[in-house]
Parts: structure tokens; sequence; C-alpha cells
């Protein structure tokens, strides 16, 4: 009897073809929509995810205080390589790196680009590379006694940033002074890094006259398990040092698991947000159900007679309708997760190829598919129970009547 249900259902579906179709259109956007959202965020924070596992999870990140972003933001506080020399004697410290950032004018063949330029200490710069998870493609890294020199992010070489690509061994042009080409890092996915400019601490300070000034401080701690341990010691040593306490503390000090937990508090929200739109979309998917299914039943209402006239039940006419609206949930469902996957792949594509890069990903697990196919079949089953109610309550005669 079950499987007669549901043949019914499908037949009554298809003879009304071209309602069933614009039916089921709400839901299809819908149910796209939602996918889209909850695919690329959780492909984003996939990603981010492995950035953070790249860099390392024995490390952690120390900014002048209102510069959070990362080096060169322009905080009003103000660190130095006493500070440095202050985290250098903290136990627990493995090792530790430095930086400082700064805008400047490039010229490479007669093209101007204008990018930004770190200053790395090279006989420290290995936490540095470690972090930023920088790979090589031509050359070799900045190392001690480097002077002169630059190391370039991949965009350089690919072409996209100049008319014509560097190669190691050109020479460029930086703030109007000649660097040759030690170096072209391998493809990172963001601009950011594959637009950078790496060049020795020493050449940094004479280029830009930043003097002591350090914008950011990457500490290795000797091994994972200690990472808060060894930032809370940093933390009370350098606010010793600093003259500061908590109140007036001017530096602000972050590990992995704070950055991570930041963003994806940000990104929860976000995502929140957006599937509240997708789910309003999926209401007024859900209206155009009941709004058919009703419809239905009152085309239907002799053949809801007949069918009680030769033994229907209630129960019956209820399953028959309630498995109508189910089954345009559920293809609507199956054609919205098309939809969604072949958007969000689109995306990673333009992401990729356009914008160049790699965070915007598109994440595909059964738990989605599975849930996204569920939704759409209990939204629209639910929003069908009235209809449904109602057709099952129709007199037997009073339906035969029905003009």
């Amino acid at each position: 009897m079950n499987l007669e249900y549901f043949s019914l259902a499908l037949r009554t579906l298809w003879k009304r073809k071209l309602r069933t179709a614009l039916t089921m259109l709400g839901i299809v956007i819908a149910i796209a929509t939602l996918f889209v959202l909850v695919s690329i965020s959780l492909g984003l924070q996939n990603a981010v995810t492995e950035q953070f596992r790249t860099l390392g999870t024995d490390k952690f990140f120390i900014f002048p205080k209102g510069q959070p972003a990362g080096p060169g933001s322009g905080g009003a506080a103000l660190m130095t390589l006493a500070d440095v020399a202050v985290i250098d004697k903290v136990p627990g410290v493995k090792d530790l790196s430095y930086a400082v950032a700064g805008n400047a004018k490039v010229e490479f063949r007669d093209s101007i680009r204008y990018t930004q330029v770190v200053g790395i200490p090279t006989e420290r710069g290995d936490v540095f590379t470690e972090s930023g998870a920088y790979e090589i493609d031509e050359g070799r890294y900045l190392k001690k006694g480097d002077l002169g020199v630059i190391a370039l992010g991949y965009d350089f070489k690919g072409g996209s940033f100049f008319t014509k690509a560097v190669h190691a061994g050109d020479t460029m042009a930086v703030n109007g002074r000649e660097f040759r080409v030690k170096a072209v890092m391998g493809f990172r996915g963001n601009p950011g890094d594959d637009r950078l400019i790496l060049m020795p601490l020493e050449d940094f300070r004479e280029l830009f006259n930043s003097g002591e000034r350090i914008d950011q401080i990457i500490v290795q701690a000797e091994s994972t398990v200690v990472v808060k341990e060894v930032a809370e010691r940093v933390e009370k040593k350098l606010r010793s040092a600093r003259h500061v306490n908590e109140n007036t503390q001017d530096f602000t000090i972050l590990t992995p698991e704070e950055l991570l937990t930041s963003f994806g508090t940000i990104l929860n929200i976000l995502t929140g947000f957006l599937i509240g739109v997708a789910g309003i979309s999926l209401l007024v998917g859900a209206i155009g159900i009941a709004t058919t299914m009703y419809t239905s039943v009152l085309e239907r209402t002799r053949d809801i007679g007949v069918m009680k006239a030769v033994g229907a039940h209630n129960r019956d006419i209820l399953v028959l309708f309630l498995i109508e609206s189910g089954l345009l949930g559920l293809m609507g469902g199956v054609l919205g997760v098309l939809l969604g996957a072949i958007i969000s792949k689109s995306i990673e594509y333009i992401a990729t190829v356009q914008l160049e890069t790699t965070l915007l990903q598109a994440a595909f697990p059964p738990a989605l598919i599975i849930g996204c196919l569920v939704f759409a079949s209990l939204v629209c089953t639910l929003s069908g129970i009235w209809p449904a109610w109602r057709a099952s309550r129709l007199k037997a005669v009073t339906a035969l009547r029905y003009e």
C-alpha cells in the first residue's frame, strides 16, 4: 500500500508538471542558497584551519597595541629590540623572529606599482618564514650577511603584478633603490603574501628610516603543549619591562588558538545571519507548497469523494497528500543541492583564478547534503499538513457533489 501511495503521488505531480516545477522553484532557490552559504563557510573554516596548521601551533604573535591586524598597521605603541631581548630570556622560548613593514613604490622595466615591504633579521628569519609557510619557487632564502637583495611573492613571477614576469637574478627598484631579486616564493593563494617583498632588516631601516621600530614578534615555544604557558610568561615579563599593568598594557599577544577562535566566532555569526536569510526564502517556498496543496485539494475534491466511496479512509487521504508535499520538497532539495554545488564550485574557481586566493573553497560533507535534503522534505511535509488534513476530513457525499 505504501508503494501505491508513492506511485499515485508521483503520477499526480507529473500530471501537473508546470505547477509542480513552479512550486519547486522556491524550494530549489532556498536550498541552493542555504547549501552555498554553508558549503563556502565550511570550506573557509577548513582553509583557515589548514593555514594555522601550516604556520605551526608552537608559535604565538606579539603586536603593539592597536595593531592586531599585522605589521605596518600603524599602532600608537612602539616595540623595539629591547622587547626582543626581554622575550629571549623567558624560559620556554625556543626561538623568535621579528619584522617591520611599510608600503613602497616598486619599479621594474618601466612598470610602477605599490606594495608592502617587510624587513626581517636575516640571521633570525627562520621562525618568520615558517610562520608564513613561505616556500621558495626560485633562488634561495635570505640568509645572514645578505644586503641589497630581496625575496618576492609569487605574483611578481606569475606576471599578474607587473606587465612582465620577475625572476631570481633580476634587478628591481624599491623606493628608488636598486635591489637584486634573490628569491621568488611559491604560490600562497592570497594577495597579501603573493605580492609581498621581503628584505634584510638593515636595508629596510635605511630605506624607510624606521629606526628601532618593530611591528611584529613571532615567538616559537619549546613545544606545542606549553605555548599558552610560555605566552603568559612572556606577557608578564613584557609588562614588567615596559612598566605597564593589565589595564595599561600596550601590546597584544595572540596564540593560534585565540586567532582561530576569534575568526570562527565572526564566521559563525556571519553564517548564522546568512542562513537566516536563506531560511526566509525557504519559508516563502513552504508557503508556495501549502498554497499548491490547498489548490490541489479543491481541484481533486470529486476524486477524493470517489476514493472514499470505494473504501479509502481518512488516514489514506492524509498520507497521500503528505507524501505529495514531501516529494515536492525532496525533489526541490535534490535540485537545490545540485545547483548549490555548481555555484559553490564556480565561486571557488573564480576566487582561485581571478582573485588569486585559495581561502574560498567549497566543502561538501555528507552531513550537509543529507541535512539539506531532509530539511527540505520536512519543511514541505509540515507545510502540507493543513491541506492534507482538510482533504482527509471531506465527506464522501459532499465531495462527490462538488462542482
